[in-house]
């Protein structure tokens, strides 16, 4: 993610970084310890898109072990 501090005092223009390849992309759209470590302090964890051209396309097929794991929705 891409935070750009604004001429408002605390405020920033978020942008998320796009990870391209030819399935498509995917963007991570919110991360608590990347807003954190600009001061913002929210209760959401994470939040990511992810955008497929071709109908069909399988990804996030992910095993972690703990203590890296993530639940995933």
């Amino acid at each position: 993610m891409v935070f750009t501090a604004l001429s408002l005092r605390g405020a920033f223009l978020i942008e998320p970084e796009r990870h391209e390849d030819e399935r498509g992309f995917f963007a991570r759209t919110f991360c608590t310890a990347e807003f954190a470590a600009h001061g913002i302090k929210v209760p959401v964890v994470q939040c990511n898109v992810a955008y497929n051209r071709r109908r069909g396309t399988l990804r996030g097929l992910h095993y972690q072990r703990p203590p890296n794991e993530e639940a995933k929705l």
